[in-house]
């Protein structure tokens, strides 16, 4: 049972050292995209560039299978980061 309980502990220690590298990584992930939402809002772009984000669909689904994850719930994932991040630009150009 001892060994159970320190297996348990370190997959956990893991899982919390995984989850603080994606919560760092999508906050520089953020920061580059607002600096986007700026230089759109300066060149009066749109806050979206649906073919941009097709193609990263697609690059993000093919690094999915890759990586042995499912490419449908990577989708979903990037589908909500690209929301928010278009939410983002919409703010930016309001001022």
């Amino acid at each position: 049972m001892e060994n159970f309980k320190e297996k348990l502990a370190e997959h956990r220690k893991s899982i919390d050292r995984l989850d603080a590298i994606l919560i760092y990584t999508l906050g520089e992930r953020f920061k580059q995209t607002e600096d986007i939402g700026k230089l759109k809002a300066k060149a009066k772009l749109p806050s979206s560039d649906h073919n941009r984000e097709l193609f990263q669909i697609e690059k993000l689904r093919k690094l999915s299978e890759n990586a042995n994850l499912d490419a449908d719930f990577a989708e979903k994932l990037l589908n909500l980061i690209i929301s928010e991040v278009v939410k983002n630009h919409e703010k930016i150009k309001l001022g």
